[in-house]
């Protein structure tokens, strides 16, 4: 199991003729495998100055950058080693490629770079990592980048940047260049390798839904300062410092800009066990709890009291969730996403 820290670090650049600019200032957090942290903030906030001094491409000025307790080395076998363990995907997959290289070029140099399988286990390796990715890799693996589509080369990206078995990933805006409809599907990609290699991610974005649905802590960055820094569901329901709440103003919202109706019907608390709090609200108004392919707006809770995000469904005959959340003793306990009026 690997550590990142970030131990009281600052970074300024020398501006000519304006003095210095200070683009990070005393930022404390850490990435463990297996866990994954968001930082949030609108262009020029630090985030990814952050990500430059986590993989060497910038040094901090001030305060220290811990892997597993020990300073980050800054060049040499040392840094190579690092490099190994740290990786990272890129933002814009139509760049990160070398166009006139095949992808099994791609897949194959930072294993052969590393050394993780024989050399006569490479081809394999190679394949194994592209399926991991949902690629096909018979199809694509002798193809270069410009015969694939956006998603199709970040997969690629992705399966590059894990090809050497790091223990932390950095995601700099993964989904921001491509389109809306194939978003979820990558960052659900992330989130099954975070689970399935035990990887620390940390995701830099713009978006607060994504940030919400796909990690366990948030940290919200302005002018380079740390303003709120928790657990997701802590940072977004309950945001406390007003720059946190201007960036969920500015979210878009079917409801606030449309005039939509759809939340009605307050169900009772009774104060047990399974029972819907009175801050939950059923779109169809209706006194019971949620029936298949409808859900609640509000905090879901599943059976192990994780918070239920994007994605996520549960069929059984019995559904019990903790005090804040429902009982359902139907047939199908599904919660559908995306339904009118659900807010998550």
């Amino acid at each position: 199991m690997s550590k990142l820290e970030f131990v009281n670090v600052s970074k300024q650049y020398r501006v000519r003729g304006a003095g210095t600019l200070t683009a990070l200032d005393n930022i404390n957090f850490n990435i463990s495998s297996g866990r994954t942290v968001a930082l949030v903030g609108q262009s020029g906030s630090g985030k990814s100055t952050i990500a430059k001094i986590i993989i060497q491409l910038e040094r901090a000025t001030a305060g220290q950058v811990l892997l597993d307790g020990k300073p980050i080395p800054h060049s040499g076998k040392a840094l190579r080693d690092y490099r190994q363990k740290v990786r990272m995907v890129f933002q814009d997959p139509f760049a990160s490629l070398n166009p006139t290289q095949t992808i099994r070029h791609h897949v194959e140099r930072p294993i052969l770079l590393n050394r993780i399988v024989p050399r006569n286990e490479v081809d394999g390796e190679t394949r194994r990592l592209l399926n991991l990715v949902q690629l096909d890799a018979d199809r694509i693996i002798d193809r270069r980048p410009h015969e694939l589509s956006g998603g199709q080369r970040q997969r690629v990206a992705i399966a590059r940047a894990i090809a050497s078995r790091p223990t932390l990933l950095v995601a700099d805006e993964p989904v921001s260049m491509l389109d809306v409809s194939i978003r979820l599907g990558v960052l659900n990609l992330l989130a099954d390798l975070q689970r399935s290699q035990n990887l620390g991610v940390l995701y830099i974005t713009h978006d607060l839904a994504t940030a919400r649905h796909f990690s366990d802590e948030i940290m919200v960055l302005h002018h380079g300062r740390c303003v709120e820094y928790g657990p997701s569901d802590s940072v977004i329901l309950q945001p406390k410092h007003p720059y946190t709440k201007s960036l969920l103003g500015a979210s878009p919202n079917p409801e606030r800009h449309f005039g939509a109706k759809a939340n009605t019907g307050v169900m009772p608390a009774v104060g047990a066990e399974g029972v819907v709090a009175p801050s939950l609200t059923h779109p169809a108004g209706a006194d019971r709890a949620v029936a298949g392919g409808e859900a609640w707006s509000g905090g879901l809770i599943d059976l192990d009291g994780d918070p239920l995000r994007v994605g996520d469904s549960y069929t059984d005959g019995q559904t019990v969730l903790d005090g804040e959340g429902i009982v359902e003793n139907g047939e199908d306990a599904g919660l559908a996403v995306g339904y009118q009026g659900v807010q998550l």
